[in-house]
């Protein structure tokens, strides 16, 4: 059983896609900080074809050009690359922006803010660092009895985009708890792709024996379809690629359903395909739980080089086409 959506969001197709435009109007070596994605395949590929990831723009020469990846940066990194002069493209995700831009105005409006999030994750890392005198990061549940704050009803929460939709809810019912007066976003932060993709395995878990995801161990928003299915009962699996299947998992499974994380591209998704078949598994049925046609624009550091040279765009190919 094949998942759908499933694979690239529309934030990781356009994050993928600035540093292609980027290498073929600008040429090698272009500088990203970070992973562009949560994926090594991506990441490897863009290597191959001149990228320089970074951990951060210290190690980038003064003056070269350096992409932001999806997960987005804090002003402290933005003031660095000024402070550097390097040439800027953002391929930070809208819908992470989305999230910076609402921890900046709870701030100005002298609110203490919860942040909902892994700690170590990069995009925490970067809206934390939007207001991080007044911003806590919170990952359970059972952190928010320790939660102090200035004033108990001037308090607003934001979460990372790709959060366990369930343990999310859980946690923001407990904030509530805690401060009755408490706000939140207009709209949820976790984002349409990670909703999509637990949604689809919530409906198709109970019927299959085994889910495997494909999806890198450092991707967020895969682990979480693996915790999913273990919740309703699903034996899980987080696979980076086709050989990561361990032949244990198999004995007396008949039937797989497989899905990838947001950053997972669909060639790794076809190998998994092609090694399930091998193993007997020759019944391949694409279940669609909700169609997903979100695209986002490019940034306009890429639209003018495409509008400078056309040709740039001649044989840039996203990854989630194949």
């Amino acid at each position: 059983m094949l998942l759908k959506p499933r694979g690239f969001c529309a934030g990781v197709v356009r994050a993928i896609d600035i540093v292609r435009i980027a290498l073929e109007t600008f040429g090698a070596p272009i500088y990203v900080r970070k992973e562009i994605v949560h994926n090594r395949f991506v990441v490897e590929e863009l290597q191959q074809k001149g990228a320089i990831f970074v951990d951060s723009v210290d190690e980038v020469p003064a003056g070269e050009r350096v992409i932001y990846s999806a997960h987005g940066v804090s002003p402290e990194v933005r003031e660095a690359s000024k402070q550097r002069k390097l040439r800027v493209i953002d391929a930070t995700c809208p819908l992470v922006t989305k999230v910076h831009v609402e921890a900046v105005k709870f701030a100005k409006e002298g609110y203490s803010l919860i942040l909902i999030g892994h700690r170590d994750h990069d995009e925490v890392i970067g809206t934390l660092g939007e207001a991080p005198a007044v911003t806590q990061v919170v990952g359970s549940v059972e952190e928010v009895d320790g939660i102090l704050v200035p004033d108990p009803d001037r308090v607003a929460y934001l979460t990372q985009t790709t959060l366990s939709l369930d343990e999310t809810r859980d946690i923001i019912a407990a904030l509530k708890a805690k401060f009755p007066k408490i706000k939140g976003p207009a709209a949820q932060d976790i984002c349409y792709a990670t909703e999509n993709r637990q949604t689809a395995v919530k409906q198709t878990s109970s019927r299959v024996d085994l889910l495997l995801v494909v999806g890198s161990d450092n991707s967020s928003n895969s682990k979480r379809l693996v915790e999913v299915a273990r919740t309703l009962g699903t034996n899980s699996h987080l696979i980076e690629n086709f050989r990561s299947i361990q032949p244990a998992w198999l004995e007396a499974v008949k039937t797989v359903a497989l899905t990838a994380g947001a950053s997972a591209p669909e060639i790794l998704v076809d190998q998994v395909i092609e090694f399930l078949m091998g193993q007997g598994f020759s019944n391949l049925q694409e279940v669609e739980v909700m169609p997903e046609n979100v695209r986002f624009g490019l940034p306009p550091e890429i639209v003018e080089a495409v509008n400078t040279n056309p040709t740039a765009m001649v044989g840039i190919e996203s990854l989630a086409g194949r």
